[in-house]
């Protein structure tokens, strides 16, 4: 499976993670605010790696 793949698979699974983290907390909770960043994290890895796809560096 290729690395976005892998990655788009992981994102799904963290949304779902906050989705069911946030049942009956407040936003502000810091276990729905850690579970947010993770999920941040992984959508910051993404953007990055369609960039790279989209706009190649010549190194």
């Amino acid at each position: 499976m290729s690395e976005i793949n892998e990655l788009i698979k992981q994102i799904e699974e963290l949304r779902m993670n906050v989705i069911n983290t946030k049942e009956g907390r407040a936003y502000t909770d810091p276990v729905v605010v850690a579970a947010s960043q993770k999920l941040d994290d992984a959508l910051d890895r993404y953007q990055e790696l369609l960039m790279k796809k989209v706009v190649p560096t010549n190194a």
